[in-house]
């Protein structure tokens, strides 16, 4: 077989390269085909925005410009259906569930990589059992349990019991209800157990030489390099506590703990006119939130599951 000169493999790079506008990338197609499949994924969200500044006769007249009643359907949204303080409440709750995730994820990743005890496996076996349970299977028990709680603090006769219980926060006014069934997560626990035992055994090692504490290790060394993985498990956490909706329309009775979905949902029923235009309106305003955060993560986000052996 006789090899092709170098001469003319050069001659026909020149060749092709010298078709080709200088500002036009060499596989154009590809990126032609991306911005296709971006703009047709985007039209929902785009017609979304456009709808939200319409009002009802400019909706149904198929209007795809933006309309005159931006300011009125967000005042109707912000002030009339009080949307903005169902945001501040859903905010309060994801963040207080991702703190609390991603600080027991990390304590029991720890453990069950550094740490030998007896059961452990099964243990671990356990928490993976859990990751395949569905929520919605869960809320009986849970409704039941806080029930329970809150007829104990309702009927504590004893000052001291009742004060006790309260402290916990499980009474009819407090959000408590809320993030403490969800502050533990499997999904937190395999991710920084495989994180964890990716990372080499020597940093282990010379931490225990240096006489550091297993909290030490942790915080000083394991924390500073999983930054990536932190990153990861809040954007997933976050955006599941913010999507919420069944828990809190059963445990929380009043308006002013209520969480956006719920009051999105209000908004859709409560509107016998079909005024799409607040509707729209309220689901922009309330995908504001998940989406910051994942702009403000999305490098740890994109790069917190590839868990190789340089971290």
């Amino acid at each position: 077989m006789t090899s092709i000169p170098q001469e003319r493999v050069a001659q026909r790079g020149e060749t092709r390269a010298l078709s080709l506008p200088k500002w036009l990338p060499e596989r154009w197609y590809v990126h032609v085909f991306l911005w296709m499949a971006c703009f047709i994924l985007g039209i929902p969200l785009l017609y979304a925005l456009i709808v939200s500044t319409q009002a009802n006769a400019q909706v149904f007249a198929y209007q795809f410009t933006p309309g005159s009643s931006l300011v009125d359907n967000f005042n109707h949204v912000w002030y009339n259906v009080n949307l903005g303080r169902y945001m501040l409440n859903s905010t309060s709750m994801a963040v207080a569930i991702t703190v609390a995730k991603t600080i027991l994820s990390l304590l029991a990743g720890l453990a069950f990589v550094y740490f030998r005890f007896p059961g452990k496996w099964l243990v671990f076996g356990f928490v993976l059992i859990t990751l395949m349970m569905p929520t919605e299977i869960l809320i009986i028990a849970l409704a039941r349990f806080v029930s329970d709680i809150r007829i104990a603090l309702n009927n504590a006769s004893d000052p001291t019991l009742a004060s006790l219980i309260d402290a916990v926060g499980m009474g009819e006014g407090s959000r408590w209800p809320l993030i403490v069934p969800f502050m533990a997560s499997a999904t937190g626990t395999f991710l920084f157990r495989q994180h964890f035992a990716n990372i080499p055994a020597e940093l282990s090692e010379a931490a225990q030489l240096d006489g550091a504490t297993p909290l030490q290790f942790l915080f000083r060394v394991l924390v500073p390099i999983s930054w990536n993985a932190i990153g990861a498990l809040a954007v997933i956490q976050f955006i599941y506590g913010w999507n919420m909706y069944l828990w809190p329309r059963i445990i929380i009775q009043g308006e002013e703990l209520q969480v956006v979905q719920v009051g999105l949902r209000q908004l859709i029923a409560g509107d016998a006119s079909n005024n799409f235009g607040p509707m729209m309106m309220g689901a922009v305003l309330a995908s504001i939130p998940p989406v910051l955060v994942f702009i403000l993560l999305q490098k740890q986000f994109m790069s917190g599951f590839a868990l190789g052996r340089d971290k």
